[in-house]
């Protein structure tokens, strides 16, 4: 009996989890930068590393590796409407897919999934496929991000156009 409940709470977590995902996918594609932040631990982090393989972030060249105030800075930056990120933003539709559970307790949870993002700017679409894992927080009963890692496919070439976030 004990372990059918824990299997419905695990069951329930991960929904959740993935639900939370799909919300921060919209707010991305709506470009509410200012609700994105408000997803956030303050002691999470933002990764999105160039090395496909890098686990130690803090040690390694990253395209982004934000703390709390570096994704605050980055937010002013694409809503100043000073920087060519905001004047110019692209146009984003998201999907994610490809769901697992890596690590579930009754405190935090990580997701793994694939990512395709279109961008459309200045007449062009760009395509953007990563591998996405997502730390979610569950302690405080509202689920915060804690780490999300995105890893593009082509991380290691040399990328334009990605003045948004991933």
């Amino acid at each position: 009996m004990m372990d059918d409940h824990n299997a419905l709470l695990s069951h329930q977590t991960f929904a959740r989890a993935i639900e939370f995902i799909w919300r921060e996918a919209e707010i991305l594609d709506k470009r509410d930068y200012r609700a994105w932040l408000e997803l956030w631990d303050s002691q999470g982090f933002y990764v999105v590393p160039i090395d496909p393989e890098a686990t130690d972030f803090a040690a390694t060249l990253n395209y982004a590796y934000d703390d709390h105030h570096m994704r605050e800075l980055r937010v002013q930056r694409m809503t100043s409407g000073y920087s060519a990120s905001a004047s110019d933003a692209a146009r984003t539709v998201r999907t994610v897919s490809r769901f697992t559970l890596s690590s579930d307790s009754a405190d935090l949870v990580e997701v793994k999934s694939s990512q395709i993002i279109i961008a459309y700017k200045r007449g062009v679409s760009t395509i953007f496929a990563a591998d996405v894992s997502h730390k979610i927080s569950m302690a405080s009963g509202e689920p915060r991000l804690v780490e999300k890692v995105i890893r593009l496919i082509d991380s290691t070439e040399a990328l334009s156009a990605i003045g948004f976030l991933l």
